[in-house]
Parts: structure tokens; sequence; C-alpha cells
């Protein structure tokens, strides 16, 4: 099992907005804004689904790469998840 990293959404913004990670590896994305947030790949990979204040969700990597997602609500927000 791989290690866990933390991605909290607050000020309308992904913090850190980017982060590297190991194959194998967990983000839990904790939205901390009053307003609802995603994390969506940019290319469909992935998908948060609509995060309210305080819920979180767990996404794994497995393939190496770079990832990068954004908020569908708010497509100024933007992260990149890099698995190396």
């Amino acid at each position: 099992m791989g290690q866990l990293h933390a991605i909290e959404i607050r000020g309308f913004a992904f913090v850190p907005a980017q982060i590297t990670i190991a194959p194998g590896d967990t983000v839990v994305f904790t939205n901390r804004d009053s307003a609802p947030h995603t994390a969506t790949s940019e290319s469909g990979l992935f998908d948060s689904g609509r995060l309210g204040n305080n819920q979180s969700v767990r996404l794994s990597f497995s393939a190496r790469g770079s990832y990068p997602y954004l908020c569908a609500f708010h497509p100024r927000m933007r992260g990149m998840i890099t698995v190396a």
C-alpha cells in the first residue's frame, strides 16, 4: 500500500497546487471552502465529484505520468499531480 498525500481546497485554490507522488500512492482532496469544488482531470481520467465544505475524496494513482486537473465549477483553479 502506498502513501497518503493531502491536498486541501481553500481560498479557491488547490494547496499544494503541484505534488509528486509514487505509483500506488493515494491523494486525499479535502474541501475547506464554503463553495463546492471538484478535482477533475483535464483528460477525463478522474473526477472527485462535487465536494461540499469539509468533504473529502481519496484518489489512487498507479500509472506514471503527469495529471493536470481543475475544478469543474471554477476552471481557473488548477493543479498538477506527477506520478514518478
